[in-house]
């Protein structure tokens, strides 16, 4: 064979090995398994590292400026976390509607705060609130969702405006392009930041921003079955008192790499 036809052969060899899935740069790292709680049966979803524009210029005063954030990679809940997974580790707690599958309501950021520091303990692993970065950051599908957390019709991906029933099974709706369930809608979740009433200062690297704000006050995300349809939007903000339980607010947690 001469040296033009070898040349074109390996070219092609090239092509197919590549079409077959197999990487001609090592340096390439391979896809992050997703990973399964063994305590609570949680599945958490990899969520790669990028940047993003977080925000929105026609929102809500709240939801201004817009500013790039680049977040580390991280492990975030396929669902919400339910009743069922919920009542494992905190015996007792009734909410607004009964049901193994539901979203666990009523709960304070408090009580998400030592839900997640319990399974921490008992797994071995670092589990946590996502920060409000972190959150927008995946229900965007870092940049391929845009006014919600997921593409289509909206009733195909979000339990809201006064959805019948109240609240639903978590995963009954398509998820988002991350394979993340109810990110808009169902119920609204709590995220580690303190309340501040804009985005001038925060900070760039998706870290919870917590100073300067206020701390009595904490940031949900996602909007609920209970609200507007305005408030199933991505940029959308919300706050409530972190001691507070109502029948709208649940959570979903961060596994650290």
């Amino acid at each position: 064979m001469n040296s033009k036809r070898l040349v074109v052969a390996m070219a092609m060899m090239a092509g197919l090995s590549m079409a077959a899935g197999v990487r001609a740069d090592d340096s390439v790292p391979a896809p992050v398994p997703n990973w399964s709680d063994p305590t609570t049966g949680m599945d958490f979803v990899w969520i790669p590292p990028g940047c993003f524009q977080m925000g929105s210029g026609d929102g809500d005063a709240a939801e201004q400026p817009v500013h790039k954030v680049c977040v580390k990679g991280f492990f975030l809940g396929k669902y919400e976390v339910t009743q069922r997974q919920f009542n494992r580790l905190v015996d007792g707690h009734i909410g607004s509607y009964r049901g193994r599958s539901l979203p666990v309501d009523q709960v304070s950021w408090d009580d998400a705060m030592a839900m997640a520091q319990e399974l921490s303990a008992r797994s071995k692993a670092k589990l946590r609130l996502p920060t409000e970065a972190e959150w927008e950051y995946a229900c965007r599908a870092g940049g391929v969702h845009d006014a919600y957390c997921g593409s289509g019709s909206l009733g195909a991906f979000a339990w809201g405006s006064k959805a019948p029933g109240g609240l639903h099974a978590v995963g009954d709706l398509r998820p988002n392009a991350w394979g993340l369930h109810d990110m808009s809608g169902n119920v609204r979740e709590w995220t580690l930041d303190c309340w501040h009433d804009n985005y001038q200062g925060a900070p760039a690297d998706g870290s919870a921003w917590l100073a300067g704000g206020d701390c009595a006050k904490r940031v949900e995300r996602g909007g609920s079955w209970k609200g507007a349809t305005s408030n199933l939007r991505a940029a959308k903000r919300s706050r409530t008192g972190a001691a507070l339980q109502v029948n709208y607010i649940g959570f979903r947690l961060v596994r650290e790499p």
